[in-house]
Protein backbone atom coordinates (compact mmCIF):
# COMPACT_ATOMS: atom_id res chain seq x y z
CA UNK A 1 0.00 0.00 0.00
CA UNK A 2 3.00 2.62 -0.25
CA UNK A 3 1.80 5.92 -0.88
CA UNK A 4 -1.67 5.47 1.12
CA UNK A 5 -2.30 5.25 4.99
CA UNK A 6 -3.29 2.39 6.75
CA UNK A 7 -6.91 1.81 7.02
CA UNK A 8 -9.03 0.02 9.74
CA UNK A 9 -10.69 -3.00 9.08
CA UNK A 10 -13.23 -1.44 6.81
CA UNK A 11 -10.74 0.80 5.16
CA UNK A 12 -12.91 3.78 5.80
CA UNK A 13 -10.65 5.67 8.61
CA UNK A 14 -6.80 6.71 7.90
CA UNK A 15 -4.54 6.12 10.54
CA UNK A 16 -0.99 5.72 11.39
CA UNK A 17 1.83 3.58 9.96
CA UNK A 18 5.12 2.49 11.85
CA UNK A 19 6.34 1.69 7.64
CA UNK A 20 5.79 5.77 6.30
CA UNK A 21 6.39 9.20 7.06
CA UNK A 22 3.34 10.76 6.84
CA UNK A 23 3.11 15.27 6.94
CA UNK A 24 1.82 16.27 9.77
CA UNK A 25 -1.35 18.54 9.37
CA UNK A 26 -1.33 22.14 9.44
CA UNK A 27 -4.38 22.70 11.47
CA UNK A 28 -7.42 20.72 12.92
CA UNK A 29 -9.62 21.35 10.14
CA UNK A 30 -6.99 19.48 7.62
CA UNK A 31 -6.51 16.15 10.27
CA UNK A 32 -7.45 12.78 8.31
CA UNK A 33 -6.10 10.90 11.02
CA UNK A 34 -7.86 10.86 14.18
CA UNK A 35 -5.41 11.51 17.26
CA UNK A 36 -2.88 12.87 14.76
CA UNK A 37 -0.95 16.34 16.19
CA UNK A 38 -0.96 19.30 13.64
CA UNK A 39 1.91 21.82 12.94
CA UNK A 40 -0.31 24.27 14.57
CA UNK A 41 -0.15 22.22 18.01
CA UNK A 42 2.84 21.38 17.80
CA UNK A 43 4.47 24.45 17.23
CA UNK A 44 1.98 26.39 19.60
CA UNK A 45 3.42 23.45 22.47
CA UNK A 46 7.26 24.53 22.37
CA UNK A 47 5.51 27.81 22.72
CA UNK A 48 3.48 27.66 25.48
CA UNK A 49 6.16 25.01 27.23
CA UNK A 50 9.15 26.21 26.73
CA UNK A 51 8.80 29.93 25.35
CA UNK A 52 10.06 28.94 22.02
CA UNK A 53 8.96 31.06 19.12
CA UNK A 54 7.11 29.83 16.53
CA UNK A 55 9.22 31.27 13.74
CA UNK A 56 12.19 29.23 14.97
CA UNK A 57 10.28 26.61 13.25
CA UNK A 58 9.57 28.07 9.75
CA UNK A 59 12.07 26.22 8.13
CA UNK A 60 11.06 22.35 9.30
CA UNK A 61 8.17 20.05 8.13
CA UNK A 62 7.15 17.97 10.85
CA UNK A 63 6.22 14.14 10.06
CA UNK A 64 4.75 11.07 12.33
CA UNK A 65 6.00 8.03 11.82
CA UNK A 66 4.23 5.46 14.09
CA UNK A 67 1.97 6.50 16.89
CA UNK A 68 2.97 9.55 18.12
CA UNK A 69 6.23 9.89 16.99
CA UNK A 70 7.10 13.22 15.55
CA UNK A 71 9.99 14.33 14.02
CA UNK A 72 11.50 17.49 12.22
CA UNK A 73 12.74 17.62 8.93
CA UNK A 74 14.73 20.64 7.57
CA UNK A 75 13.36 21.03 4.30
CA UNK A 76 10.10 19.49 2.57
CA UNK A 77 10.04 16.01 0.91
CA UNK A 78 6.97 13.63 -0.92
CA UNK A 79 4.14 12.73 1.82
CA UNK A 80 3.82 9.90 2.65
CA UNK A 81 7.41 9.05 2.34
CA UNK A 82 8.66 4.80 3.61
CA UNK A 83 12.07 5.15 4.45
CA UNK A 84 14.01 4.72 8.00
CA UNK A 85 14.32 8.06 9.22
CA UNK A 86 13.98 12.08 7.90
CA UNK A 87 15.00 14.60 10.08
CA UNK A 88 15.56 14.20 14.15
CA UNK A 89 13.50 12.43 16.47
CA UNK A 90 11.52 15.77 17.92
CA UNK A 91 8.34 14.47 19.99
CA UNK A 92 6.04 12.56 21.40
CA UNK A 93 3.25 12.44 21.31
CA UNK A 94 -0.41 10.49 21.96
CA UNK A 95 0.66 10.15 25.38
CA UNK A 96 -0.88 12.71 28.50
CA UNK A 97 1.82 14.64 28.38
CA UNK A 98 4.13 15.34 25.42
CA UNK A 99 7.93 15.10 25.69
CA UNK A 100 10.33 16.19 23.81
CA UNK A 101 13.39 14.67 22.71
CA UNK A 102 16.57 14.90 23.99
CA UNK A 103 18.00 15.67 19.99
CA UNK A 104 15.44 18.44 19.64
CA UNK A 105 15.95 19.94 23.31
CA UNK A 106 19.61 20.59 22.52
CA UNK A 107 18.75 21.73 18.70
CA UNK A 108 16.22 24.33 20.01
CA UNK A 109 16.68 24.49 23.87
CA UNK A 110 18.50 27.68 23.45
CA UNK A 111 15.87 29.91 22.78
CA UNK A 112 13.56 28.60 25.24
CA UNK A 113 12.62 31.30 28.01
CA UNK A 114 10.41 29.39 30.65
CA UNK A 115 10.84 25.64 31.76
CA UNK A 116 14.39 25.81 31.98
CA UNK A 117 16.43 24.36 35.09
CA UNK A 118 19.87 25.56 35.30
CA UNK A 119 22.15 23.07 36.81
CA UNK A 120 25.78 23.26 37.97
CA UNK A 121 28.41 21.44 39.82
CA UNK A 122 27.29 17.89 41.35
CA UNK A 123 24.09 18.32 40.28
CA UNK A 124 24.34 18.95 36.82
CA UNK A 125 27.20 16.06 36.16
CA UNK A 126 24.78 13.45 38.21
CA UNK A 127 22.26 14.70 36.05
CA UNK A 128 24.03 14.07 32.52
CA UNK A 129 25.20 10.68 34.38
CA UNK A 130 21.76 9.73 34.04
CA UNK A 131 20.72 10.05 38.11
CA UNK A 132 17.56 11.61 39.35
CA UNK A 133 17.96 13.92 41.98
CA UNK A 134 16.30 16.60 44.49
CA UNK A 135 16.39 19.58 42.80
CA UNK A 136 14.70 23.38 44.05
CA UNK A 137 11.82 24.47 41.66
CA UNK A 138 8.81 26.69 41.70
CA UNK A 139 8.40 26.38 38.35
CA UNK A 140 5.83 23.59 36.42
CA UNK A 141 6.25 20.37 36.98
CA UNK A 142 6.54 17.89 34.07
CA UNK A 143 9.18 18.02 31.24
CA UNK A 144 11.63 20.05 31.80
CA UNK A 145 14.39 22.05 29.56
CA UNK A 146 17.70 20.93 31.71
CA UNK A 147 20.85 23.49 30.95
CA UNK A 148 23.91 24.44 32.05
CA UNK A 149 26.58 27.42 31.89
CA UNK A 150 29.23 26.55 29.48
CA UNK A 151 31.87 29.18 28.53
CA UNK A 152 28.82 32.38 29.45
CA UNK A 153 26.12 30.95 27.77
CA UNK A 154 23.08 27.99 28.09
CA UNK A 155 24.28 25.11 27.06
CA UNK A 156 20.51 22.62 26.95
CA UNK A 157 22.25 19.54 28.45
CA UNK A 158 18.47 17.48 27.67
CA UNK A 159 15.17 16.57 29.15
CA UNK A 160 14.39 16.39 33.04
CA UNK A 161 10.78 15.26 34.67
CA UNK A 162 9.82 17.29 37.25
CA UNK A 163 7.92 15.39 39.96
CA UNK A 164 7.63 16.00 43.83
CA UNK A 165 10.48 17.68 44.48
CA UNK A 166 12.39 15.35 42.08
CA UNK A 167 14.06 16.03 38.83
CA UNK A 168 14.05 12.68 36.65
CA UNK A 169 17.03 12.46 34.42
CA UNK A 170 15.72 11.19 31.05
CA UNK A 171 19.37 11.21 29.32
CA UNK A 172 19.08 8.17 26.87
CA UNK A 173 21.22 5.66 28.66
CA UNK A 174 23.47 5.19 25.34
CA UNK A 175 23.90 9.08 25.31
CA UNK A 176 24.61 9.41 29.33
CA UNK A 177 28.23 10.53 30.61
CA UNK A 178 30.50 10.24 33.70
CA UNK A 179 32.14 13.50 33.65
CA UNK A 180 34.23 15.53 36.32
CA UNK A 181 31.84 17.65 38.14
CA UNK A 182 30.56 20.66 36.17
CA UNK A 183 31.19 24.11 37.12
Amino acid sequence: MSGEHDGDETGDTPSNSGQQFDRLPATADEREVPGRATREEVVGWWEERFGISPETFDEFTFWEKGKGKIWAFGGDTVDPIRIEGLGMAFLRTRQEHWKPTTNAVQRFGRDATKNVVELSGEAATRFAAGEDQEVEWDGDWGYLLVAHELVGEREPMGVGLYLHGELRSTVPKGRQESLPVLD
